[in-house]
């Protein structure tokens, strides 16, 4: 009993640890493009992607994307999706880059095929985090 308590315990630490602390070794490099900002660069992006699930009239986790405030502020969760100049500490990042399993962004379609945005894209998102999304 004492072991399977244990072990219990391990499991869900080791979890949570992986939880909170993906591993960023596994996004693309933010691009080295300057200057990126929100309506120059990114929102066509979400636009592209993102929208149907996170726009005006639908918004699952409460999360939008159709402006910057919105996608900084984050969700349901309350948290920040933006961490400004710290891309490999944004969630929103992490979730793009699908590090954070089941929170895979966009979702993996009903076949389980990943919908996961070019390095490309991926990499212009970390960029302009990184400069202060803005």
């Amino acid at each position: 009993m004492k072991i399977a308590i244990i072990a219990s315990v391990i499991v869900g630490l080791s979890f949570a640890a992986s939880a909170a602390d993906p591993d960023v070794s596994k996004l693309p490099p933010p691009s080295a493009k300057k200057d990126l900002t929100y309506d120059k660069d990114i929102k066509s992006i979400f636009e592209k992607n993102c929208i149907k699930c996170h726009g005006p009239e639908k918004q699952k986790g409460k999360y939008r994307i159709d402006s910057l405030d919105a996608v900084i502020k984050g969700g349901e969760s309350k948290e920040a999706a933006v961490v400004a100049g710290k891309s490999e500490k944004s969630p929103l990042v992490h979730y793009l880059g699908y590090i954070v399993e089941e929170m895979e962004m966009p979702p993996k379609d009903k076949e389980g095929k990943s919908r996961k945005l070019s390095d490309e894209d991926i990499g212009l998102v970390r960029a302009w985090v990184d400069q202060g999304a803005k």
